[in-house]
């Protein structure tokens, strides 16, 4: 799970990025699947982290 946690981090920074990007050209269709994909993958990496600890206890 700690790949997978830092794998989607990665994504929702990119997808952060691509946001702003598309905001500043008014392209609406890109704004939203940036910020959708940025909503979901930033909510669960941080869920994440808050659940299971950084690095995730092994039990």
């Amino acid at each position: 799970m700690n790949l997978l946690m830092v794998i989607f981090g990665l994504i929702a920074i990119v997808a952060a990025i691509g946001t702003v990007q598309t905001f500043k050209n008014k392209e609406v269709l890109g704004f939203l699947f940036n910020f959708g994909t940025f909503a979901i993958f930033g909510a669960f990496t941080v869920a994440t982290i808050i659940t299971q600890g950084y690095p995730p206890s092994l039990h």
